[in-house]
């Protein structure tokens, strides 16, 4: 298995990956940190996937994914922090004024998991961030230890992933998922 891990530019495959399985429904589809909750909790099924399709076809594409062949299998979230919500997150600090970019998501499509695609993601997540001139990357992963997580809540990906990636722990943060506490872990590009 070869995976490739390409800009987020064709709208279908996201939405593969990471839009409902029901077209009715309304679930995340990687947005609730992008945009202002307001914005977010007022979009319908149709308007939030028109929404994410004019992300896939804005500059820089809302974040990267993960084929194998030409099957998407993953998708990672990356974009500069001052174009998401964690400008303004109180629960999660600035550790200073670099103009940062996040990587808050990382999925991994169902038959396709425990084969390195994760990895594969944070490292596609960080390459794209570089091209596009990002001095740092920044994520905000559960800080999980052994202890098991639900898969449904584990996509700001764990801490050990972004270790072995190269990030460093940067800062602690007083957000929590999962029953588990988030850790600010950044990788300098500079």
């Amino acid at each position: 298995m070869t995976i490739d891990v390409r800009p987020a530019t064709v709208f279908e495959d996201v939405r593969a990956v990471i839009g409902p399985k029901k077209p009715t429904s309304n679930v995340c589809f990687c947005l609730s940190y992008r945009i202002p909750s307001t914005l977010n909790n007022s979009l319908g099924p149709e308007a939030r996937a028109e929404y994410v399709a004019g992300l896939v076809r804005g500059d820089p594409p809302p974040g990267v994914l993960a084929y194998d062949g030409a099957e998407p299998v993953g998708w990672a979230a990356v974009a500069p922090r001052a174009d998401t919500t964690f400008a303004r997150n109180r629960k999660i600090p600035h550790v200073d004024d670099l103009p940062v970019w996040s990587l808050w998501c990382i999925r991994v499509r169902p038959g396709h998991r425990k084969r390195g695609i994760s990895h594969a993601l944070i490292d596609g997540a960080v390459a794209f961030a570089r091209e596009r001139g990002a001095p740092a990357v920044e994520a905000y992963p559960l800080d999980n230890g052994d202890a098991k997580v639900d898969l449904t809540m584990a996509y700001p990906g764990l801490r050990k992933n972004f270790e072995r990636a190269g990030f460093v722990h940067a800062a602690d943060t007083t957000s929590v998922l999962a029953h588990q506490p988030r850790v600010l872990m950044r990788l300098d590009l500079r």
